[in-house]
């Protein structure tokens, strides 16, 4: 089997995938179609409550109470820090009182991760200078930065604690042995998130398979899939996106990619398209986004070189090339809009992209454009962000790159408002910026979080430390924020 190491996303992606959308969540949907609905406004108090996926019910991290904390440290507005055993990057996912993350653990020290993303590339720049040739090169940057299947044993786990207490309910093992591939030490074997419909929780974990259990951690159902190579073995990092009965997996790999649909109730796969995408590398962890507009609802992926929508049969309905090749943020909506951004600094493409409802066939813009009847801006450098996903909040779109650069954009023409490093030698991000009470928050991977005014000129209003590494992306649900760190799971909340 060939090896294969996860790279670094929240997943995000980030997540994000990197990784890792719209805002209002109607409360008289279904369970399954309050997880993935198109966002038009701010979540209302209802849909607080829950936060059942990756970004949250709408993709698109934004919430309003005035209860939500702004202010927080180590022991400032904290209710409860749980440990969480072993290593992941998944967020946290919410649904009553019950919160759900994976990671993995191991009987031996798994490799640690290091902050930014350019470590490894200067370290094989300096075997390199040391005269090393390119093979034995690499083999050192193996030995440093990935953890391979003949390096370890793991145990692949869910964990559920209570909302309110922060104590540990049930784990449940969903996999344990040699991991399928090798991961990015950036990375971790569970960087996917889990996803729920108040009646059952979901995980994805890409080179194991789709797995689902009740709220009392009872197995319902296992559908194990087949593992793929993925780039350089920096490994995977997609989550999975649910949508009433339907749960969707994108797969970009260096093998056989794919975007498939399985059944929430007994986990049968229910259709599989083949995908191709541009790129030598074909891997990516970017988390699919189904996109309720006022003309159909969509299946909206995004993967190396490309954005490409799907009908809910599997069936392509556009694709859109000149796309960044490293493929980790998460596509979201606002206003009937959809945003895919996509890139890494240096790319040629690294784009956001606008694009209007009811495309058919290739959407891309010729030459030099920027825009056509269904792509309403298109800016080719705007979004290589690499890893945090942007958000829209009242009316704004704010964007983080993975350096501590922060831009306010105009969301319906892409004009940007202002350009600004977060602070003076902030220049790690993984996390998605989220918002709430007229703050944009960002979090980097030492675990400062940067409080920024939702205001046409940048101002940096203060800086929170957990003092922990952190790549995940938080959840806001109700007056509570849940950050996971490194070693936990922080419950921040004002102190009354």
């Amino acid at each position: 089997m060939p090896h294969r190491s996860k790279l670094l996303m929240t997943i995000a992606a980030l997540a994000a995938g990197p990784l890792i959308a719209p805002a209002l969540v109607h409360s008289t949907l279904t369970a399954g179609q309050r997880g993935e609905s198109s966002d038009r406004a701010t979540a209302n108090t209802a849909s607080q409550a829950q936060w059942p996926r990756f970004r949250g019910p709408s993709s698109n991290p934004t919430a309003e109470n005035p209860n939500l904390p702004v202010t927080w440290s180590k022991t400032e507005n904290v209710e409860w820090a749980a440990d969480v055993p072993g290593v992941g990057w998944s967020s946290p996912v919410v649904w009553g009182n019950r919160v759900f993350v994976t990671a993995a653990t191991s009987d031996k020290p798994m490799k640690p991760p290091s902050l930014g993303v350019d470590f490894s590339n200067e370290y094989l720049a300096e075997l390199r200078k040391q005269g090393l040739s390119a093979a034995d090169a690499n083999k050192k940057l193996y030995e440093r930065d990935r953890e391979m299947p003949d390096e370890i044993v793991i145990s692949l786990m869910l964990y559920c604690y209570d909302l309110e207490t922060g104590k540990k309910l049930w784990e449940r093992q969903m996999y344990t042995g040699r991991p399928a591939g090798g991961r990015h030490s950036k990375n971790s074997f569970a960087s996917e998130t889990p996803t729920t419909d108040g009646e059952r929780v979901y995980v994805y974990l890409t080179d194991y398979g789709l797995f689902a259990y009740d709220f009392q951690g009872k197995p319902l159902w296992t559908t194990p899939l087949k593992s793929h190579a993925t780039t350089r073995d920096w490994g995977t990092g997609a989550s999975a996106a649910l949508y009433k009965d339907r749960l969707f997996v994108l797969n970009d790999n260096q093998e056989e990619s794919f975007v498939a649909a399985f059944e929430t109730r007994t986990g049968k796969e229910l259709w599989r398209t083949p995908r191709t995408v541009q790129p030598e590398r074909k891997t990516g962890w970017s988390t699919p986004f189904v996109w309720e507009n006022r003309l159909r609802t969509e299946l909206i992926t995004h993967g190396p070189g490309v954005a490409i929508s799907y009908g809910l049969d599997g069936k392509e309905l556009w694709r859109l090339n000149r796309m960044g090749g490293y493929a980790i943020q998460s596509p979201f909506a606002w206003n009937d809009f959809l945003f895919v951004t996509s890139g890494a600094g240096g790319d040629d493409y690294r784009p956001i992209v606008a694009v209007r409802a009811g495309g058919s066939g290739d959407i891309t813009p010729p030459g030099a454009e920027t825009r056509n009847e269904h792509v309403v801006w298109y800016d080719k450098t705007a979004g290589g962000t690499y890893l945090p996903t942007p958000v829209i909040y009242k009316d704004a779109l704010y964007v983080l790159n993975d350096k501590g650069i922060f831009s306010r954009r105009n969301p319906e023409t892409g004009e940007r408002i202002y350009q600004s490093r977060v602070s003076p030698g902030a220049a790690t991000f993984t996390a998605s910026p989220w918002a709430y009470n007229g703050h944009i928050f960002a979090m980097s991977e030492e675990g400062d979080t940067y409080v920024i005014e939702a205001a046409n000129e940048y101002r940096l209003v203060r800086k929170n430390s957990l003092d922990d590494f952190s790549m995940a992306t938080p959840a806001i649900v109700g007056d509570r924020l849940l950050i996971r760190t490194q070693h936990r799971l922080w419950s921040i909340r004002s102190r009354k």
